[in-house]
Parts: structure tokens; sequence; C-alpha cells
């Protein structure tokens, strides 16, 4: 039976929460510098992560919400079992407008197919190198032309547009800057360049910042850029796209341009935290009501007080950047 439908909700800074990221495993194939160690990595016990048909059910809450867009993150999304089966599922929940997916590309070959005949029509791959031997410095894996074998199969398929996010470091990529946005000449994909931030292993890498102004800068150089509007239920990057240039450029700037005020997003962890914020440390367990039977109507009302209480903003400061207490694996990506 189909939930009721409420009106979307808006917290008490009057912004519309329509679009949840879900975190499906904190598991990941790579191990990239900025975000978990090499080893000795602990991860959340297996009981501890919420069942598909718990997530499901918890989606269903949300979307009887006003949430509209589901954002499927990870660790890896793809390295969890029977994740296709449970994407088919989530297509099915009414007034669910769109389901995308951020992956790292390691097993997107092998997924692409069945990923856009199950509906995702759009994916986001972390890439922050063109070159192989940056690459496996920085993931500390040797995977390089299986991301781009992946990324190819994704373009073939259908799906559009496919993102490449971009963790902009000075000193490590911040000469690939102008070859990541010549790249959006020749393919459609929309490259996004992130400004670092400060969670889990990149605090200590804060050194390597490089603001999006500066990186808009040197994209200029190359030609007239204009800024484009984003689309409808989007994320927080500022969209431009140089003239002749078949793809766009983005540039996310949650240090040097913050963009709380026009957030729209909630979070759910793996193991059922409910975040209004990436850095903002207060979570709504929904894991521990939901298996304790509470009925519907009381997870309602926590997912609805996680909206009202959404943080006005992160507190972000370039000059004294803190980090929050939850690895990035932990949190979703």
């Amino acid at each position: 039976m189909a939930l009721e439908q409420k009106a979307d909700l808006t917290d008490r800074h009057h912004r519309t929460i329509n679009y949840l990221r879900l975190s499906v495993t904190d598991r990941c194939n790579l191990r990239c510098v900025y975000c978990m160690p090499d080893e000795g990595m602990t991860f959340i016990p297996h009981r501890e992560i919420l069942t598909y048909e718990e997530m499901l059910h918890l989606v269903e809450l949300c979307v009887a919400n006003g949430i509209r867009k589901i954002r499927l993150t990870g660790g890896e999304p793809l390295v969890r079992r029977g994740i296709i089966s449970f994407i088919d599922r989530l297509n099915r929940i009414e007034n669910l407008k769109e389901i995308t997916l951020t992956t790292n590309g390691v097993l997107l070959k092998e997924f692409a197919r069945d990923l856009r005949k199950y509906g995702i029509c759009r994916i986001n791959v972390s890439m922050d190198t063109l070159k192989p031997e940056k690459f496996n410095a920085v993931t500390r894996r040797p995977f390089f032309e299986k991301v781009w074998e992946g990324i190819e199969e994704a373009e073939s398929v259908g799906m559009a547009p496919i993102k490449l996010n971009v963790v902009a470091m000075k000193g490590f990529n911040d000469d690939e800057i102008l070859d990541f946005a010549r790249l959006t000449y020749r393919k459609p994909y929309h490259v996004r360049f992130i400004e670092m931030m400060p969670i889990g292993a990149a605090d200590a890498r804060m050194k390597g910042f490089i603001s999006s102004g500066e990186i808009l800068e040197r994209i200029s150089t190359l030609g007239p850029v204009r800024r484009v509007e984003s689309e409808s239920m989007a994320g927080p990057a500022e969209m431009y796209i140089l003239e002749g240039a078949r793809g766009r450029i983005g540039l996310i700037g949650a240090l040097s341009h913050h963009f709380c005020e026009t957030c729209n997003r909630l979070r759910l962890t793996a193991d059922g935290q409910l975040r209004g914020c990436l850095f903002s440390d207060r979570e709504t367990d929904l894991k521990t009501p939901l298996r304790e039977g509470r009925e519907d109507p009381y997870l309602s009302a926590l997912i609805r007080d996680a909206i009202l209480n959404k943080p006005r903003g992160h507190d972000l400061d370039l000059n004294n950047p803190r980090k929050c207490v939850r690895p990035m694996s932990r949190i979703g990506g």
C-alpha cells in the first residue's frame, strides 16, 4: 500500500529538502589517500548495516516526506551484493523522480548496462587525475584503465550526463586542470572540480587546497566561459561551459563559496543515521526504532524533525578547518 504523500517539507531556513544521499555500504575497493588508510581500516560490522529491505522502507518514508531524488553512495556502492536488484526496487517507489549513483568506476564496465536497464541514467565517477601513475598513487590501486573502460561503457549504453568528480589538490593534480577542462570539448562529460574539504585523512592535506575561483581563472585561459543554469534538484555545483564545448564544467566551492543557503540534501548512512549536513555530527538514529518495530508515524516524525532542524550552514572556515568525527566512507560520499 502506498504511503500517504505529504507536501514538500522545508526546514527552519525555508529550504525545500528533496534530495537524499543514501550510503549502501562503507566498504570500498580503493584506498584514496584523502579518504581512508591503506591498511587497518575498521569497517562497520555487517549486522549494523541496514538491510536492503530496511533501506527501502526508510526511503519510502522519506519520499512520503518530500524526497524526490536519491543518490546512491558508499564507500563504493557497486561492491555491495544485490545492488542491481535493490535499484530495480527503488525505481518502483511512487513519487521518487530520480535515482543516481556515485562510483569510483572500478566495477562500472561490469555493471553499466544493468544500471542503465534498471533506471540509472546518470552517474558521478570519482576521477582525480588523467595520468595512470598519479591515479595509482592517490588510490593506492592500479585500476586506471579499468575505470576509463567503465566510463566509456557507461557512455556507450546511453548514460548522460556522466560527471567526473575531481578533488583539486595543489601540487598533485592542479597541473591537469586544463587537461580536464579540454576534455569537455570532445566529450559530453560534466567535469566537476571539488575543493578539498577537511574530512577523514584530508584534513592533514589542506595545505594542498586550491579554490574554485582560482580553478575558474585557469580554465578561462582556454577561451570564453559562461555560467549556465543548474538542473532541477541539482547539487551544489556552479555550472559553466567553454565556448564550443560538448560538456560542462562544475565548481564545488564548499570552503571558498558556501552554498549552504541553497542546500536541499539529507544523508542516510549505511548504518541508519540520518544527517542534515555533511559537517554536522548531529545524527538521527532511524535504525534502532525501525528494528524495534516502531510504527511509520513515529519514524516519519523523526525524519520531519531532521528536516526541520537541518543546520543553517556547515560553519567551515578555510583558516580554521574543523573536521567531522566520522570518516567520509562512513557518512557516504
